[in-house]
């Protein structure tokens, strides 16, 4: 039986918490009708207080994390209308669901409780108080850095709302003041939460791994290649991750949960479900199924693809990485599979892409050998020398890209990508006619400019 977040404790912080103002930071009542501090009192309020952000995390990315990180990339197509066509027709405007982040910021707003008043509950410098506060700060890290990512420039709130003499109408923190808060939380998670669990939690809840693995990936965003090294190395030398040998292995990675080759997923169980059968699974009535061009750019003989779609159909109508090998459903009800955020594999590429970034005859050896260990697992050939990765893509950098788009394909990473390395418009452009690096970004949902008068739009979208 797969372990979960929950019980009695809480059930009953998570109804407090959503009955209350703090449910959304930015959109409140001034007038709360739950005191934090009151409720933090004992060790197991703590702990109650932290599986309350995991459970505002299952509501954040259930269906987001496909919007937000493939919806608007080149590796997925639609035959349906709505949020999923707008995004790929690059449509967005104030109207668009995802771009309503209420959800991430009920995450902040639990973690911002959990940070203040943990420490009423341990004696100062207890480690549990400390591993407690290091999995909140991770948590609130891991939200603002979908923000920065999919809006900007966002607010920035690191205190609870506990007065009414706070100003609940909060505008706009510089992005890089933001990163430089998820960067601080994140290394307070490293240095405080837990080596390991012992148990499944260590795939569904962060400890000292999972905090560096979400730093690689935050130094990447914002090109720091040597820090990324250091933090993607500790992740590689941790005996709780390695990747997975078989394809069958491979495929379980997303169908069964808790793989040696998992950092970070976002757990689901029968009663907390999500939307990946309704994202890529239920026959014609799919959102998203493999594009041409994705179906294309694959290399003969990729021992993948099998585990991904049915490549036996001309036009497949499901994506079957989260279903299972050869599944046919056409029932629409949620799903249970865990949403993997973070794995090894992504790790060692950008680790590869890093190493490439720096240079020398050293780091492009180990970039290659990294991309090379991804490859082989897949039933590619190595390439034996940089030279014949370039003849391939380009430039070492290209294959490395590459490999990204075909191993991590419709894990939520392909957007991120595009934007990063900035290749989201000579790539989309002649797809959707994205050109206006103002674009990048999502528009800011329509309810949240008409609740808060000191919030503007993004520049684009006015």
């Amino acid at each position: 039986m797969k372990i979960k977040y929950f019980n009695s404790a809480i059930i009953i912080v998570t109804l407090l918490l959503s009955s209350s103002c703090i449910d959304d930071i930015l959109d409140k009542s001034p007038v709360s009708s739950f005191s934090a501090e009151g409720f933090y009192q004992t060790t197991s309020d703590a702990q109650a207080g932290i599986y309350g952000i995991y459970d505002a995390a299952q509501s954040a990315f259930r269906l987001n994390f496909a919007y937000w990180g493939e919806g608007r990339a080149d590796n997925v197509k639609t035959a349906q209308s709505g949020e999923g066509l707008s995004l790929m027709q690059n449509n967005l405007n104030e109207s668009s669901s995802s771009g309503d982040w209420t959800a991430l910021y009920t995450m902040i707003s639990r973690a911002n409780y959990a940070i203040k008043y943990i420490p009423n509950v341990y004696a100062e410098g207890d480690a549990t108080g400390n591993q407690l506060i290091g999995q909140a700060k991770a948590l609130r890290a891991l939200a603002y850095f979908y923000l920065v990512r999919i809006w900007g420039d966002v607010p920035l709130v690191t205190e609870p709302y506990t007065s009414i003499a706070q100003n609940i109408f909060i505008s706009k923190t510089d992005k890089e003041l933001v990163l430089d808060q998820i960067e601080e939380d994140l290394t307070y998670a490293a240095a405080n939460c837990v080596t390991k669990f012992s148990s499944n939690n260590d795939r569904i809840m962060f400890n000292q791994g999972s905090a560096n693995a979400l730093l690689t990936q935050v130094y990447m965003w914002r090109k720091k290649y040597a820090e990324a090294i250091t933090t993607s190395g500790l992740v590689m030398a941790n005996s709780l991750y390695s990747l997975v040998t078989t394809m069958a292995e491979w495929g379980s990675i997303f169908t069964t949960s808790y793989s040696k080759e998992s950092i970070f997923e976002v757990g689901y169980s029968d009663t907390e479900t999500n939307s990946l059968r309704t994202l890529y699974a239920i026959g014609s009535y799919a959102i998203y199924t493999p594009s041409d061009k994705f179906r294309a750019s694959y290399e003969t003989g990729d021992l993948r693809i099998d585990y991904v779609y049915n490549t036996t159909l001309a036009d497949p109508k499901a994506i079957w990485k989260y279903l299972g090998k050869g599944v046919s459903d056409e029932v629409s009800t949620a799903s249970k599979q865990d949403i993997v955020l973070i794995r090894l594999a992504d790790i060692m590429l950008l680790r590869a892409e890093a190493l490439n970034k720096i240079g020398g005859t050293a780091n492009k050896a180990e970039a290659l050998t990294l991309l090379n260990r991804i490859r082989t697992r897949a039933g590619l050939s190595a390439f034996a020398t940089e030279a014949a990765a370039i003849a391939k893509y380009g430039d070492l950098e290209s294959a490395i890209l590459h490999e990204r788009s075909i191993e991590l394909c419709y894990e939520g990473h392909r957007w991120f990508d595009l934007v990063r390395t900035g290749k989201a418009i000579s790539t989309m452009n002649p797809i959707n006619g994205l050109s206006d690096e103002r674009n990048l970004v999502w528009p800011i949902y329509i309810s949240i400019l008409n609740k808060n008068p000191n919030m503007e739009q993004n520049e684009y979208y006015k």
